[in-house]
């Protein structure tokens, strides 16, 4: 049964005790808000349906996202360094709302703002980021979400075309010899692994030989970049021959280098090859559409690159037309 009473001259407080439920209190600015709220309260508990929303009410979109960073970050492959400052943002502009308050249109304005300051790949990684962490709310946290799941509600930014740049005729041999001539062997090598695996920055930087075998040609990737499942990678010839010929570390490490030393190094390599409008993960690109063209079908390949979602792993390949017209006589 509902209680409703007056405190002060612009508070009015309901208080519900129905058997079978917990004691539920909330305070409106009006009688007639607390009466509908009163009524809808109890029709909910009589059918059956009622979900208290009360958690979601009593904690903010930052302490959730607090917990989410305790929790959570730690099981990421990178200790949940790449989204440290999504979060930061996403607290800084979000955070003061209650869970419960958090509706769709908050997320909007937010998308609408970032979008004028950032590439819409980037918003579209905050805004996944905040969705991962209000299922995080749902699931592990046992808090209701009221209105259902706010950034379900909204349109994702609209991204650009996916990149299609494939190494021109010769332009690998020209990166490894611009690698040498700068006495940046590793990153020539690594450039070298990078086309004949399909492998992720990440992965190469945290290359170890306890996980590679050169006898079978193989290499065990022990999580991907999400760390859900480890993956066996084939070594061709090409990639075990450039493997035996690298001095073993003290520390396991096959290079020994960070993921953004690689980046900086492949960079000036580039500029030497001048090839231009070329990143790291354009390798990825390359050796994906190869592994297509050498045949393979596409769970084959999808078992090589760690790919999850096939229609992604589609975004990386772009086949050479006159290799195709070979194909076809």
């Amino acid at each position: 049964m509902a209680f409703i009473e007056k405190r002060g001259p612009y508070q009015w407080r309901v208080k519900i005790r129905k058997k079978g439920f917990s004691s539920l209190t909330k305070t409106f600015s009006d009688k007639k808000n607390a009466e509908t709220w009163a009524r809808k309260t109890e029709s909910e508990m009589e059918r059956g349906i009622f979900i208290s929303s009360s958690v979601a009410e009593q904690t903010s979109v930052a302490e959730i996202l607090d917990r989410y960073e305790k929790e959570v970050f730690p099981r990421l492959s990178d200790g949940g360094k790449r989204e440290c400052f999504r979060l930061a943002l996403l607290k800084k502009e979000l955070g003061h709302l209650s869970v419960a308050a958090l509706r769709s249109n908050h997320i909007a304005v937010y998308r609408d703002q970032r979008q004028q300051q950032v590439s819409p790949q980037s918003v579209k990684h905050e805004l996944g980021l905040l969705s991962r962490v209000l299922k995080f709310a749902q699931i592990d946290c046992g808090i209701h979400l009221p209105h259902g799941l706010p950034t379900a509600q909204i349109r994702m930014p609209k991204l650009p075309p996916g990149r299609d740049r494939r190494l021109q005729v010769g332009e690998e041999q020209r990166l490894v010899e611009a690698a040498i001539a700068s006495k940046g062997k590793a990153i020539g090598n690594i450039i070298t692994i990078a086309v004949e695996t399909a492998a992720r920055r990440g992965e190469i930087a945290a290359m170890r030989w306890e996980h590679v075998d050169l006898n079978r040609q193989t290499w065990v990737i022990p999580f991907g970049e999400t760390r859900k499942s480890p993956r066996t990678v084939p070594l061709s010839s090409k990639a075990v021959t450039i493997l035996k010929g690298i001095p073993r570390r003290i520390d396991g490490n096959v290079w020994g280098v960070e993921k953004d030393s690689i980046t900086q190094a492949f960079n000036r390599v580039c500029r030497r090859a001048k090839s231009d409008d070329l990143r790291f993960h354009d390798l990825r690109h390359e050796a994906t559409s190869r592994l297509f063209e050498k045949g393979l079908e596409l769970m084959d390949v999808a078992a090589v690159t760690g790919h999850k979602d096939l229609r992604m792993l589609l975004r990386y390949t772009h086949l050479r037309p006159e290799n195709l017209a070979a194909k076809l006589g």
